[in-house]
């Protein structure tokens, strides 16, 4: 009599299990939802209806970045090279191998005493300096300094620059969550010099959506000087951006164009401060675009932008001089435990500015 109940027991003990069982990714909790966010040991890929939106990765260059991203209409909204030869890129478009999707980083920021140099007296006393003051470069990276012919590389003789390149070092994901709305991505990153030491802490919160005719990602990031007083030189090489495709860009001469909040266009728009820029053009036998835009919470708002017709993308808080001699100096310092807010939306979006109403789509953003 005592083991009648036996049956109905170990039902229900193997129903529990199965509910919670602990080896259930996060990939597979939200496989219900719209988006899904699945990580291993290279980064996270974001999913949008159980296709590719983009990866974050991780550990392929000296920072994280965001590549590939798909449009809304299919069409992959990044440059492929570095990561991949495609023959839709020719040889031109094969150039600043370290402009992978979208990235952040600083030619020259560290602690107090670091400056990138600019002539050979400045290497060799750079080289000479006390290395406790030394920053570095997350700009660039090593492949920076190979040069390529016929898709072969070979170290530059520019070698002195490598010794001043840095990193943006992934820590720990602090959150990863998805829904049927929006994936949300927070992650802790270390800025640390060439022989590992920390000169700056960030937080970056990466929020992803879909609509029929957009897609969006907004990076919002917090800078912190970590552990002592730190420098943001005034450099154009510096902040946000994404690397368009080849065949968006203006000088592929395809019909690719650039406007900014201000009407400026093309060429006009470079360095110039704006609320928002926009890069459209011909992308996979669609016109395509991608707008950038800048919050009015985030430092030194309107950012300037370093936009170029060769396909690099950027909002550039940190520049000014470097852009017009006939500017201020806009190095920025931090001392020990201040920091900085940056906070940007990206909109892949089909058509022109105009057809995208990007004017009205920063409205709401900046009331966000």
């Amino acid at each position: 009599m005592k083991f009648r109940y036996l049956p109905f027991v170990l039902t229900a003990l193997v129903l529990f299990s199965a509910a919670v069982d602990p080896q259930q990714t996060s990939a597979q909790q939200t496989a219900k939802t719209r988006f899904t966010i699945a990580e291993d040991d290279d980064g996270l890929t974001i999913s949008f209806d159980g296709q590719l939106f983009t990866r974050y990765v991780l550990n392929v260059a000296n920072k994280p970045f965001l590549w590939p991203i798909i449009g809304p209409s299919g069409q992959k909204m990044t440059r492929a090279f570095p990561m991949e030869m495609s023959e839709l890129e020719n040889e031109d478009q094969r150039d600043h191998p370290h402009q992978r999707g979208i990235l952040f980083g600083h030619q020259s920021i560290g602690r107090v005493g670091w400056k990138y140099p600019e002539s050979d007296e400045d290497w060799n006393r750079m080289l000479e300096l006390d290395r406790a003051t030394i920053g570095g470069d997350t700009w660039h990276e090593a492949a920076t300094y190979l040069e390529r012919r016929n898709s072969t590389a070979r170290a530059l003789e520019r070698s002195p620059k490598q010794a001043t390149l840095a990193k943006i070092k992934h820590r720990e994901f602090k959150t990863l969550d998805a829904n049927d709305d929006r994936a949300i991505v927070v992650e802790v990153c270390e800025h640390l010099d060439r022989d590992g030491r920390r000169f700056l802490e960030e937080q970056r919160t990466l929020t992803f959506r879909a609509a029929p005719e957009t897609r969006s990602i907004d990076f919002e990031q917090t800078l912190r000087a970590s552990d002592s007083d730190v420098v943001f030189d005034d450099c154009k090489d510096a902040g946000l951006a994404i690397r368009v495709p080849a065949a968006m860009a203006i000088d592929s001469k395809l019909g690719g164009h650039v406007i900014n909040s201000a009407g400026e266009i093309d060429g006009d728009a470079w360095s110039k401060p704006a609320k928002w820029c926009d890069y459209h053009g011909p992308v996979e036998g669609a016109h395509v675009g991608i707008a950038f835009l800048n919050h009015p919470s985030s430092y030194r708002f309107p950012t300037r932008w370093h936009v170029r017709e060769y396909g690099l993308f950027a909002a550039n808080p940190f520049g000014s001089k470097a852009f017009d001699d006939k500017l201020g100096d806009a190095t920025t310092k931090l001392k020990h435990g201040e920091s900085l807010k940056l906070k940007h939306r990206f909109i892949f979006h089909l058509g022109s500015a105009a057809d995208a109403k990007i004017e009205q789509a920063w409205q709401q953003f900046s009331k966000e």
